[in-house]
């Protein structure tokens, strides 16, 4: 039987009503019914008996599939997600299965948290990143690997985050490039012939 201290604490109501408030009470909203979904199936295999498991388990993977499939929003009931979880937008966000967010985090669009990489075998628990609370994840955000994210931290947009990062710091993608918009001469092609017929 899966286990999940959270839940058994708090419990199932108390964590979406938390949820259903920080998306400000709209139920329509993607980020809300993903984190929904993902506490019923937190909930959901958590159940003693084998039989009530199993059938709640079935309505939770077609939701799952669903919220994954249409909003593009990819939570595992496995991943350790703390208390008041904002999910800002909808698409491509991948939360890896042995994840863990602590509480009151930001999580915005494009955002993946993920493992280092399958072909180096690094593929269980240990090699997925740690959110402390209250860390505010930009728009296309990536953190990868076995990585501790401290609490009160901002990651900026399109940031790549690698290793740890202390509390109350603020982590921010390399600056962009000015470039003149001065258009290159195109070649002539009568040029070419002539070049290429010496």
């Amino acid at each position: 039987m899966f286990r999940n201290e959270l839940m058994e604490s708090v419990g199932l109501i108390a964590l979406i009503k938390e949820d259903f408030n920080n998306h400000r009470r709209d139920w329509t909203l993607p980020g809300f019914r993903a984190l929904a979904i993902y506490r019923y199936g937190t909930w959901a295999r958590t159940r003693r008996f084998y039989l009530a498991r199993a059938f709640f388990s079935i309505i939770y993977i077609f939701l799952n599939r669903f919220v994954r499939n249409i909003y593009g929003i990819e939570i595992y009931h496995t991943a350790k997600i703390g208390r008041r979880l904002h999910i800002g937008h909808q698409g491509c966000i991948v939360i890896h299965q042995y994840a863990t967010i602590g509480d009151d985090c930001v999580v915005r669009q494009g955002v993946t948290l993920g493992i280092a990489g399958i072909e180096r075998g690094e593929t269980g628990s240990e090699h997925a990143p740690i959110l402390g609370d209250r860390v505010d994840i930009g728009v296309g955000a990536v953190i990868i690997g076995r990585v501790n994210i401290g609490d009160d931290v901002n990651i900026g947009p399109n940031a790549v985050v690698l290793t740890d990062v202390r509390a109350n710091m603020t982590v921010m993608a390399p600056p962009p490039r000015m470039m003149s918009r001065m258009t290159l001469a195109r070649p002539n092609i009568d040029d070419e012939k002539l070049n290429l017929e010496k």
